[in-house]
Protein backbone atom coordinates (compact mmCIF):
# COMPACT_ATOMS: atom_id res chain seq x y z
CA UNK A 1 0.00 0.00 0.00
CA UNK A 2 1.20 3.42 -1.02
CA UNK A 3 1.93 6.41 1.65
CA UNK A 4 1.70 10.24 1.19
CA UNK A 5 5.03 11.48 1.85
CA UNK A 6 5.23 13.49 4.99
CA UNK A 7 5.03 17.30 3.59
CA UNK A 8 8.22 19.11 3.78
CA UNK A 9 7.97 21.97 6.78
CA UNK A 10 8.09 25.45 5.61
CA UNK A 11 9.54 28.72 7.37
CA UNK A 12 7.60 31.72 7.70
CA UNK A 13 9.13 34.32 5.29
CA UNK A 14 9.20 37.88 8.21
CA UNK A 15 11.45 39.62 9.38
CA UNK A 16 14.26 38.86 11.71
CA UNK A 17 13.18 39.40 15.52
CA UNK A 18 14.93 41.89 17.71
CA UNK A 19 17.27 41.18 20.53
CA UNK A 20 16.25 42.56 23.97
CA UNK A 21 18.42 42.42 26.79
CA UNK A 22 16.58 41.81 29.99
CA UNK A 23 18.58 43.46 33.10
CA UNK A 24 16.81 42.25 35.98
CA UNK A 25 19.73 42.49 38.31
CA UNK A 26 19.43 43.91 41.82
CA UNK A 27 21.88 47.14 41.67
CA UNK A 28 23.14 49.23 37.95
CA UNK A 29 26.53 48.88 38.17
CA UNK A 30 26.20 44.91 38.16
CA UNK A 31 23.91 45.79 35.32
CA UNK A 32 25.44 47.86 33.70
CA UNK A 33 28.47 45.73 33.14
CA UNK A 34 27.05 43.17 30.98
CA UNK A 35 25.05 46.24 28.81
CA UNK A 36 27.78 47.74 28.45
CA UNK A 37 29.92 44.70 26.74
CA UNK A 38 26.89 43.80 24.87
CA UNK A 39 25.58 46.96 23.68
CA UNK A 40 26.66 46.96 20.17
CA UNK A 41 24.57 43.65 19.27
CA UNK A 42 21.41 44.75 21.36
CA UNK A 43 18.51 46.15 19.90
CA UNK A 44 16.35 47.64 23.15
CA UNK A 45 17.49 47.61 26.56
CA UNK A 46 14.56 46.34 29.62
CA UNK A 47 15.16 47.49 32.89
CA UNK A 48 14.05 44.88 34.89
CA UNK A 49 11.27 44.79 37.19
CA UNK A 50 13.85 43.97 39.75
CA UNK A 51 16.36 46.33 38.94
CA UNK A 52 13.76 49.38 39.26
CA UNK A 53 12.70 47.77 42.51
CA UNK A 54 16.05 48.09 43.71
CA UNK A 55 17.29 51.85 42.14
CA UNK A 56 14.11 53.03 41.15
CA UNK A 57 13.61 55.15 37.81
CA UNK A 58 17.03 56.40 38.50
CA UNK A 59 18.00 53.28 36.10
CA UNK A 60 16.16 54.29 33.17
CA UNK A 61 17.43 58.07 33.32
CA UNK A 62 21.07 56.73 33.73
CA UNK A 63 20.32 53.89 31.14
CA UNK A 64 18.79 57.01 28.50
CA UNK A 65 21.80 59.47 29.53
CA UNK A 66 24.29 56.67 28.25
CA UNK A 67 22.43 55.69 25.45
CA UNK A 68 20.23 58.02 23.88
CA UNK A 69 19.29 56.28 20.64
CA UNK A 70 18.70 53.05 22.05
CA UNK A 71 15.11 52.14 22.95
CA UNK A 72 14.18 51.34 26.67
CA UNK A 73 11.52 49.12 28.31
CA UNK A 74 11.19 50.06 31.76
CA UNK A 75 9.31 47.33 32.89
CA UNK A 76 7.59 48.62 35.63
CA UNK A 77 4.36 46.22 35.28
CA UNK A 78 1.55 48.81 35.59
CA UNK A 79 -1.64 46.95 37.36
CA UNK A 80 -3.36 50.57 38.65
CA UNK A 81 -2.39 54.21 38.66
CA UNK A 82 -1.61 53.74 35.06
CA UNK A 83 -2.14 57.78 34.33
CA UNK A 84 0.91 58.59 37.20
CA UNK A 85 3.12 55.18 36.84
CA UNK A 86 3.52 55.47 33.14
CA UNK A 87 4.24 59.18 32.95
CA UNK A 88 6.93 58.87 35.71
CA UNK A 89 8.52 56.31 33.61
CA UNK A 90 8.23 58.07 30.09
CA UNK A 91 9.74 61.04 31.23
CA UNK A 92 12.48 59.58 33.13
CA UNK A 93 13.21 58.08 29.31
CA UNK A 94 11.36 54.95 28.95
CA UNK A 95 10.53 54.46 25.01
CA UNK A 96 7.93 51.58 26.07
CA UNK A 97 6.29 50.98 30.01
CA UNK A 98 4.54 47.49 30.51
CA UNK A 99 0.90 46.76 32.11
CA UNK A 100 0.25 43.28 33.57
CA UNK A 101 -2.57 41.51 31.58
CA UNK A 102 -4.78 41.90 34.15
CA UNK A 103 -5.34 45.71 34.62
CA UNK A 104 -8.32 47.18 33.89
CA UNK A 105 -9.34 48.55 30.54
CA UNK A 106 -9.66 52.11 32.15
CA UNK A 107 -5.89 51.35 33.35
CA UNK A 108 -4.55 50.23 30.21
CA UNK A 109 -6.41 53.05 28.21
CA UNK A 110 -4.58 55.90 30.69
CA UNK A 111 -1.56 54.10 29.69
CA UNK A 112 -2.19 54.19 26.05
CA UNK A 113 -2.78 57.78 26.12
CA UNK A 114 -0.07 59.04 28.00
CA UNK A 115 2.70 56.73 25.69
CA UNK A 116 0.76 58.69 23.10
CA UNK A 117 1.72 62.30 24.31
CA UNK A 118 5.29 61.10 24.71
CA UNK A 119 5.51 59.37 21.74
CA UNK A 120 5.99 56.12 23.56
CA UNK A 121 4.51 52.58 23.23
CA UNK A 122 2.74 50.20 25.79
CA UNK A 123 3.37 46.54 25.76
CA UNK A 124 1.11 43.40 27.83
CA UNK A 125 2.98 41.08 29.96
CA UNK A 126 0.44 37.99 28.88
CA UNK A 127 0.62 34.94 31.67
CA UNK A 128 -1.06 31.94 31.28
CA UNK A 129 -4.40 32.63 33.45
CA UNK A 130 -4.48 35.66 32.02
CA UNK A 131 -5.06 35.63 28.37
CA UNK A 132 -8.65 36.21 26.29
CA UNK A 133 -8.73 36.87 22.66
CA UNK A 134 -11.09 39.12 22.60
CA UNK A 135 -9.68 41.26 25.24
CA UNK A 136 -6.58 41.32 23.54
CA UNK A 137 -8.42 42.51 20.81
CA UNK A 138 -9.60 45.72 22.85
CA UNK A 139 -6.01 46.37 23.93
CA UNK A 140 -5.58 46.94 20.56
CA UNK A 141 -7.99 49.15 19.49
CA UNK A 142 -7.21 51.34 22.58
CA UNK A 143 -3.36 51.33 21.33
CA UNK A 144 -1.41 48.64 22.71
CA UNK A 145 1.05 47.67 19.97
CA UNK A 146 3.49 44.79 21.97
CA UNK A 147 2.41 42.08 24.45
CA UNK A 148 4.72 39.70 25.30
CA UNK A 149 4.32 35.44 25.58
CA UNK A 150 6.26 34.04 28.04
CA UNK A 151 7.64 30.64 29.83
CA UNK A 152 7.07 32.18 33.50
CA UNK A 153 10.29 31.77 35.53
CA UNK A 154 8.35 29.69 37.97
CA UNK A 155 7.13 27.74 35.11
CA UNK A 156 10.47 27.06 34.66
CA UNK A 157 11.36 26.65 38.21
CA UNK A 158 9.02 23.75 38.49
CA UNK A 159 11.24 22.26 35.87
CA UNK A 160 8.99 23.02 33.00
CA UNK A 161 10.92 24.03 30.13
CA UNK A 162 9.11 23.23 27.50
CA UNK A 163 7.58 25.56 24.72
CA UNK A 164 4.31 24.41 24.12
CA UNK A 165 2.17 23.79 20.94
CA UNK A 166 -0.32 26.54 22.61
CA UNK A 167 2.14 28.96 22.98
CA UNK A 168 3.07 28.69 19.06
CA UNK A 169 0.00 29.14 18.18
CA UNK A 170 -1.21 32.08 20.61
CA UNK A 171 2.23 34.24 19.08
CA UNK A 172 0.46 33.74 15.39
CA UNK A 173 -3.03 35.06 16.64
CA UNK A 174 -1.69 37.72 18.58
CA UNK A 175 0.99 38.76 15.58
CA UNK A 176 -2.49 38.29 13.32
CA UNK A 177 -4.17 41.34 15.69
CA UNK A 178 -1.49 44.00 14.47
CA UNK A 179 0.75 43.11 17.84
CA UNK A 180 4.38 42.94 17.78
CA UNK A 181 5.13 39.79 19.86
CA UNK A 182 7.66 39.41 22.34
CA UNK A 183 9.17 36.20 23.35
CA UNK A 184 10.54 35.45 26.89
CA UNK A 185 11.49 33.22 29.71
CA UNK A 186 14.98 31.98 30.46
CA UNK A 187 15.61 31.76 26.82
CA UNK A 188 18.91 29.90 25.29
CA UNK A 189 20.23 30.95 21.75
CA UNK A 190 19.73 26.88 21.13
CA UNK A 191 15.93 26.92 21.60
CA UNK A 192 14.90 29.26 18.75
CA UNK A 193 14.23 26.79 15.90
CA UNK A 194 11.31 26.53 18.08
CA UNK A 195 9.79 29.21 16.98
CA UNK A 196 10.80 29.25 13.35
CA UNK A 197 7.33 29.25 11.67
CA UNK A 198 6.41 31.74 14.41
CA UNK A 199 5.91 35.59 13.10
CA UNK A 200 8.16 36.53 16.83
CA UNK A 201 9.10 40.72 16.92
CA UNK A 202 11.09 40.94 20.18
CA UNK A 203 13.27 37.64 21.73
CA UNK A 204 13.98 38.46 25.36
CA UNK A 205 17.54 37.29 26.92
CA UNK A 206 18.35 37.95 30.61
CA UNK A 207 20.53 35.39 32.31
CA UNK A 208 21.53 33.90 28.92
CA UNK A 209 23.63 37.49 28.41
CA UNK A 210 24.15 38.74 31.64
CA UNK A 211 25.55 36.01 33.17
CA UNK A 212 27.76 35.36 30.28
CA UNK A 213 31.84 35.38 30.32
CA UNK A 214 31.26 37.38 26.80
CA UNK A 215 28.00 39.04 26.92
CA UNK A 216 28.59 40.36 23.45
CA UNK A 217 29.73 36.86 21.87
CA UNK A 218 26.54 35.38 23.75
CA UNK A 219 24.44 38.78 21.95
CA UNK A 220 26.09 37.92 18.79
CA UNK A 221 25.46 34.21 19.11
CA UNK A 222 21.56 35.14 19.17
CA UNK A 223 21.93 37.49 15.98
CA UNK A 224 23.56 34.70 14.39
CA UNK A 225 20.74 32.10 15.11
CA UNK A 226 17.81 35.01 14.26
CA UNK A 227 19.58 35.02 10.60
CA UNK A 228 19.09 31.44 9.73
CA UNK A 229 15.98 30.76 11.58
CA UNK A 230 14.16 33.59 10.16
CA UNK A 231 14.66 34.53 6.68
CA UNK A 232 15.00 38.45 6.20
Amino acid sequence: MSTNPEPERTTVSSPRPKLQIALDLTDLPTALAPLNKAIDEIDVIECGTVLLLCEGLRAVREIRALYPTKPILADIRIAEAGQLLSKLAFEAGASLVSVVAGASLTTIKQVCEVAKTHNGEVQVELADDWYDAQRAKQWRTLGVEHVIVKRSRDRESSGDLSWKDSDLERITELHNMGFTVTITGGIKANELTNFANSPVGIVIAGRALTAADDPKAAAQQFQQIFKKVWAS
